[in-house]
């Protein structure tokens, strides 16, 4: 996976293969795939500097290189911690 990041202060429709489109808020940034990278409409926006692309392993090092922890799996649900209620 690649990021890419807008950086103007407009939002942008990053246009990519199979006629998909990249919604991305100003200054904000997404994923797009390794093969997506080579399309044309989105080599222009590059180009043009309104977009940057990036690695994802190159978030680690701009960190100082530490790894994080792996992040548990919750898919949206945390758990609930049990309150006990009522007259005992």
């Amino acid at each position: 996976m690649k990021t890419v990041v807008n950086k103007t202060t407009k939002p942008l429709k990053v246009p990519l293969p199979r006629g998909k489109v990249l919604h991305l808020g100003p200054l904000k940034e997404g994923q797009i795939s390794v093969h997506d990278v080579d399309h044309p409409p989105l080599a222009k926006l590059v180009e043009a500097g309104e977009l940057e692309v990036r690695d994802d392993g190159g978030r680690a090092a701009q960190t100082g290189g530490e790894t994080a922890a792996p992040h548990e799996a919750t898919h949206g649900h945390h758990p609930k911690a049990v309150h006990k209620s009522g007259d005992r």
